[in-house]
């Protein structure tokens, strides 16, 4: 992959990271267009350094939260940053699991099958439709309902649906508050990411070349600081309620890759 292929794609990942349109599916859908169809363990590489690249992003937009949840399990005080941790870690696991148990299956997912992307492209735009006609509430996030915003985070491993329109919407349809649902969405998915990105970096299995190495490096950059920058949009949209938009576009594109495929 070249740098400039390298730098596009990080700008998308960087943007749809956050904004609630699948990043992984549109890396699918421009890997098609920009003529990167390589193997699977070469293009999962390159999807999983632009996937930590948004995991700092977050890290730098919520260092005072995470802070403070970090300080809350260190010292084991039972307050709300200890549970809201616990929360995150009980969310971690479906995806986790699934990661484990299903990695080979998930590879192949990454091959540029613009009929699977399409299709999950059009399920995100009905969840976001849905979270946005949901009525506003000030429910907090509880045990239950972190496994099952868990188990839609798991399910968004599948390109094409969104994680961040999985997660927040499956919230924001359970009752959760929109600013705790986007912030709890932002958060669960860290550890996640760091723990599969040293896992592949430590694997024999993928390996980069020299300019491969530099490719990875510039679409690292700018998904960092575009991730950033789409993070702080993104909040603010998720308190207004502008999902309906995200949702027309989701079935736009969705049709549109179906429809490529026939």
């Amino acid at each position: 992959m070249d740098i400039i292929n390298a730098i596009i794609l990080g700008i998308i990942q960087g943007l749809t990271e956050f904004l609630p349109v699948s990043s992984s599916g549109h890396l699918e859908i421009f890997k098609v267009l920009l003529g990167e169809n390589k193997m699977p363990s070469e293009s999962l590489l390159m999807t999983v350094i632009l996937h930590f690249a948004t995991a700092c992003s977050t890290i730098v937009i919520f260092k005072d939260d995470i802070k403070e949840l970090l300080l809350g399990l260190i010292t084991f005080e039972k307050n709300d940053s200890f549970w809201f941790s616990v929360k995150i870690i009980i969310s971690m696991i479906p995806a986790a699991l699934i990661g484990f148990f299903l990695e080979t299956e998930i590879e192949l997912l990454f091959s540029g099958n613009l009929f699977i992307v399409g299709s999950m492209l059009v399920l995100t735009g009905f969840l976001l439709f849905m979270a946005d006609r949901a009525k506003p509430s000030e429910k907090k996030i509880n045990i239950k309902s972190s496994i099952i915003i868990g188990i839609s985070q798991a399910i968004a491993i599948i390109p094409g649906i969104s994680r961040s329109g999985a997660t927040i919407s499956t919230a924001v349809l359970l009752g959760i508050d929109k600013e705790n649902a986007a912030k709890f969405s932002f958060l669960m998915v860290v550890p996640l990411i760091f723990g599969k990105v040293l896992k592949d970096l430590t694997s024999s299995e993928i390996l980069a070349s020299n300019n491969e190495i530099l490719s990875l490096i510039f679409g690292f950059v700018f998904a960092f600081i575009t991730g950033i920058l789409a993070c702080k949009w993104m909040i603010k949209l998720v308190k207004n309620s502008k999902l309906k938009y995200f949702s027309i576009y989701c079935f736009v594109v969705g049709a549109i890759s179906i429809i490529s495929t026939l």
